[in-house]
C-alpha cells in the first residue's frame, strides 16, 4: 500500500469514525432533547392542570359567593314583604275591631265578658275597667250588669279588663293584649304543607 493509498484509507476511516462519533453525539443529543421535551411538556400539562384546579375552584367560589349575596338579598326581600304584609293585614284588623266597636254586637259582647269575669269573681270583690274610648257604655254596662265600672287611665283598644285584688289576678280581655299577643305571634306559613 502506498502513503497515498494509506492517506486515503487513514482519512476514510477517520472521516467514518468522525461521522459515527457525530452521529452518536446527535443521537444523544436527540434523546436528550426529546427527553426535556418530554419532561417540558409533561410539566407544561401538570401545570395547566394544577391551573385548571386552581382556576375551577376559584369559579366554584365565586359562584357560591355570588349565590349566597344573593340569597341574602332574596331572604331580606322576602322578609321585608312579610313585614309589609302582616303591618297591612294587622292594620286591617286592627280597623275591623275599631268598626266592631261601634256596632251592637260589641255592647253584648262586653256584656258577656263582664258577666264572666263576675262569675269567675265568685263573691271576691272585683273591679271591671273599660277602655277611655268605651266611656259612652259605661253607665248602660253598669245598669245591664248591675256592677261599678271604671274607665282605665289607658286605652287598650276595646274589651274589659278587671282585678281580683284578694287574689292578685288580673283578667285582660283588651282587644289591645289579644291584638299584641297575635301580632307578636304572627308568622307566614306557606307551602304544600300548610294549605
Amino acid at each position: 500500500m502506498t502513503i497515498d493509498e494509506k492517506l486515503s484509507h487513514f482519512y476514510d476511516i477517520t472521516v467514518e469514525e468522525a461521522h459515527e462519533k457525530a452521529a452518536a453525539i446527535l443521537g444523544e443529543h436527540k434523546a436528550a432533547l426529546e427527553k426535556m421535551a418530554e419532561e417540558h411538556k409533561t410539566l407544561s400539562e401538570e401545570n395547566a392542570q394544577t391551573q385548571i384546579k386552581a382556576e375551577t375552584a376559584s369559579a366554584r367560589r365565586e359562584i357560591n359567593k355570588a349565590l349566597s349575596a344573593e340569597q341574602l338579598t332574596i331572604k331580606r326581600d322576602w322578609t321585608r314583604k312579610q313585614n309589609e304584609l302582616k303591618e297591612k293585614i294587622f292594620s286591617e284588623v286592627k280597623g275591623l275591631l275599631e268598626s266592631f266597636t261601634k256596632t251592637p254586637e260589641y255592647e253584648n259582647y262586653l256584656t258577656a265578658k263582664i258577666k264572666e269575669a263576675l262569675d269567675f269573681a265568685g263573691n271576691d270583690e272585683i273591679t271591671i275597667y273599660l277602655s277611655p274610648e268605651d266611656r259612652s257604655l259605661a253607665e248602660k254596662l253598669q245598669h245591664t250588669t248591675g256592677t261599678a265600672i271604671q274607665l282605665a287611665k289607658d286605652s287598650f283598644l276595646g274589651g274589659i279588663r278587671a282585678t281580683i285584688p284578694q287574689k292578685n289576678i288580673l283578667i285582660d280581655h283588651s282587644f289591645a293584649g289579644n291584638f299584641e299577643a297575635a301580632y307578636k305571634e304572627f308568622k307566614f306559613d306557606g307551602g304544600p304543607e300548610h294549605e
